[in-house]
C-alpha cells in the first residue's frame, strides 16, 4: 500500500492543529455555527440528528492492520464501542464529543489517516475494487492509479469548491465489482486491439433523486492523459454544472441535460486547453506507484487430499479437507472465499452481516482481533467494500479452517455474502437528518423474517438495498430488491424496486407499486421472491428473472394478496 512520506505527515500534523485551533473558538462561541460549518465539514465532520459524525477516510478501502487497530482503539475511548462501514468504503463514528474530534484526528494521523474531503463539495474517496490486485480476472491492478488520482485531487485548488460532492470508482477487472456506472466518473482499465492498456471513462451516472446510469464519453483513453482528461471533465462541469438548485447540481444533470455528445464536444475542448501542459505525470511516477502495490507472495500449489483416501489427488484445484468433512465450514467456504490468483492462496469475506448485528458495523473489539488476523493470515492488510464487509484478500489455503473458527468466535463468519441477508443498509432515520423513515428495523425485520441459511442458499445470490431517503446513500436503485423509506403524513412507508443491478449490466430498479406498510415489508418481500421461484428458469438469477419477465408477475403477487 501507499506509504506516507515525512512531507505528507507534516501536512497532517498542521492541518490537525489548525482545526484544533478552529474547534477551540466554536467551543468559545467566537465561531457561529454557520462560521464553523465549512470548517468542519472540510474535516469530515457532520452534524446529525441527535450527535456529531465523523466520517474517516479509507482511500480505495484499503486499510493496514495498525490502520484497523486504531480504529478499533477510537471507537473504543472516542465514541460507543464501533464503528460504522459506509458505501464509499469508509468508516463512520456516529457519537464523537466535539471537544474530543481533534484528538480523534491526531491520533488517525499517527497512522497515516485523517478525514479530509470525506465531505463538502470536492472531489471525495476513490473507491474500486475490493479484489484488485488479488483476483484472477484483472487487466491490471487500478489501486496504483487510484493513488495517483488520491494525490492529485486531495485540495486541488481548482476543484475544492464544485457545484456538488463528486465521486469516481476505478475498476481494472473484467467484471465489475465497484459500480463504476454510477458514479460521476467510472474509469475502467481496458486493452486496445493493439494491446496497449487505457482507461474506458464514463460520466455523468449516479443514484439519488433522479439516478442515471453513466454514459461512454472515450472508449479508449491512453493512461498518460488520464489527470489531464479528468481536469477537462471537471472544469466543463465546474464551469457550467447548476450552482443554483441543490438538487440539479450534480454533474449526470448537466450531462443529460447536454446529450452525451455535446457534453463530450466540451471536454474536448477544455482537453485541448490542458492536454500536455498541466496535471501530468511521468512514467516513472507511475512506476514508483505501482512498486507500492506488489503481488502477494506466490505460494504455488498446494496439493490436498479428497474426500476419498482412494481418489486420485488434484492439485489444480486446492481445497481444505475440511470442506469434505465439516459441512458447516464448507457452507463458509462456498459463500464466502473467492479463489485467488494464486492458487495456493484465497479471498476471504467478512461478513458485517451477522444476526443481531447492524449492517456495516463493527465493534472495537472486532476491529483490535481482525487486524490480528490479518497479520497472522493475510500479509497485514484488510479492505473495506462498498457493500459493507471486509476483505481478507490473501490467506493461504492451509490456514483457511483456522481462520474460519477464528472469524466464528467474532461473530464475521456468517455464511451470507451476496445473500439475502448480505443487505447494504444506510443508518436512517435513526442517525441520519435527512432521512424520511428507518431503515435498520426493515433490516432487522427481514432478517428475521428470513433465518434460514438453507432458504438462502437455495435462492442464489440476491441483494437487498435499503435508503432512508431519495439520496439514495444504501443505493436501493442498484438493488435486486430496492427498498425507499418514504414520509406520509409523518408515517414511515416503503416503496419497492425490484430488477436493479450494479455490475456490468447495470440498470436501475423499477418501481413494483404503492408503498408497504412498516410491518408489511418482509411479508411483501416473501411474496416476491414465492413468484422468483415458482416463474425462474433453471439457473436464472433473480435479476434475470425481472429482465425476462418484467415487473408484473411480481407486483401481481404482492399487491393481489395485499388487496
Amino acid at each position: 500500500m501507499y506509504q506516507y512520506t515525512e512531507h505528507d505527515r507534516s501536512f497532517l500534523k498542521e492541518r490537525v492543529a489548525e482545526f484544533r485551533e478552529q474547534t477551540e473558538r466554536r467551543l468559545r462561541n467566537e465561531l457561529s455555527e454557520d462560521e464553523y460549518k465549512q470548517l468542519r465539514l472540510r474535516n469530515g465532520l457532520y452534524l446529525q440528528r441527535k450527535a456529531y459524525m465523523l466520517r474517516v477516510a479509507i482511500p480505495y478501502g484499503l486499510l493496514s492492520s495498525a490502520q484497523l487497530k486504531k480504529l478499533g482503539h477510537i471507537a473504543r475511548v472516542y465514541d460507543k464501542d464501533y464503528g460504522h462501514i459506509t458505501t464509499r468504503q469508509n468508516i463512520q463514528y456516529n457519537w464523537p464529543q466535539l471537544e474530543e474530534v481533534p484528538q480523534i484526528l491526531e491520533e488517525l494521523a499517527d497512522v497515516d489517516m485523517h478525514a479530509i474531503q470525506t465531505s463538502g463539495n470536492c472531489i471525495r474517496n476513490t473507491t474500486t475494487d475490493p479484489l484488485a490486485g488479488a483476483i484472477a480476472d484483472e487487466i491490471e491492478d487500478p489501486r496504483p492509479w487510484c493513488e495517483l488520482i488520491r494525490q492529485w485531487s486531495t485540495l486541488h485548488p481548482e476543484f475544492n469548491w464544485l457545484p456538488r460532492k463528486f465521486k469516481i470508482a476505478v475498476t481494472g477487472a473484467l467484471s465489475d465489482r465497484a459500480a463504476v456506472q454510477v458514479h460521476d466518473i467510472g474509469l475502467r482499465l481496458v486493452k486496445n486491439t493493439v494491446g496497449e492498456t487505457g482507461f474506458e471513462v464514463l460520466v455523468g451516472g449516479g443514484l439519488g433523486r433522479t439516478p442515471y446510469i453513466g454514459q461512454v464519453i472515450n472508449e479508449f483513453l491512453p493512461t498518460q492523459h488520464l489527470l489531464t482528461y479528468l481536469s477537462a471533465i471537471l472544469r466543463v462541469y465546474n464551469l457550467e454544472g447548476r450552482r443554483d438548485n441543490l438538487y440539479k447540481a450534480r454533474i449526470k444533470i448537466l450531462v443529460n441535460a447536454l446529450g452525451i455528445d455535446a457534453f463530450r464536444d466540451k471536454v474536448d475542448a477544455q482537453w485541448q486547453h490542458c492536454n500536455d501542459i498541466d496535471d501530468t505525470f511521468t512514467q516513472t511516477q507511475i512506476d514508483e506507484l505501482k512498486a507500492m502495490f506488489p503481488a502477494a507472495p506466490a505460494l504455488g500449489k498446494v496439493i490436498l487430499r479428497n474426500a476419498s483416501d482412494d481418489a486420485p489427488e488434484t492439485p489444480e484445484v486446492n481445497q481444505p479437507d475440511q470442506m469434505f468433512s465439516n459441512p458447516l465450514f464448507n457452507q463458509w467456504y462456498q459463500s464466502n472465499t473467492r479463489a485467488h490468483r494464486d492458487s495456493g492462496r484465497r479471498i476471504v469475506y467478512v461478513s458485517l452481516k451477522a444476526p443481531g448485528q447492524p449492517a456495516g458495523d463493527i465493534t472495537a473489539d472486532q476491529m483490535e482481533s481482525l487486524a490480528a488476523l490479518a497479520d497472522q493470515y493475510s500479509l497485514g492488510e484488510i479492505r473495506t467494500t462498498h457493500e459493507q464487509n471486509l476483505v481478507l484478500a490473501h490467506v493461504p489455503i492451509y490456514a483457511l479452517f483456522d481462520l474460519w473458527k477464528a472469524l466464528g468466535g467474532l461473530k464475521l463468519a456468517t455464511p451470507n455474502l451476496g445473500k439475502l441477508t448480505d443487505m447494504i443498509v444506510c443508518p436512517g432515520l435513526d442517525y441520519c437528518s435527512l432521512a424520511n423513515a428507518g431503515t435498520l428495523q426493515i433490516y432487522d425485520q427481514i432478517y428475521k423474517h428470513f433465518d434460514n441459511l438453507d432458504y438462502m442458499h437455495e435462492l442464489g445470490d440476491i441483494s437487498i438495498k435499503i435508503s432512508g431517503c431519495m439520496n439514495a446513500c444504501g443505493h436501493h436503485h442498484v438493488g435486486d430488491i430496492g427498498i425507499l423509506g418514504v414520509d406520509k403524513g409523518g408515517v414511515e412507508w416503503y416503496q419497492l424496486t425490484i430488477g436493479g443491478h450494479a455490475g456490468n449490466a447495470a440498470s436501475l430498479g423499477q418501481r413494483l407499486g404503492r408503498a408497504i406498510a412498516k410491518s408489511e415489508v418482509a411479508s411483501a418481500i416473501e411474496l416476491i421472491l414465492k413468484a422468483y421461484i415458482e416463474l425462474r428458469e433453471p439457473y436464472e438469477s433473480f435479476h434475470e428473472s425481472v429482465q425476462r419477465l418484467g415487473t408484473t408477475p411480481f407486483k401481481e403477487s404482492v399487491y393481489a394478496t395485499a388487496a
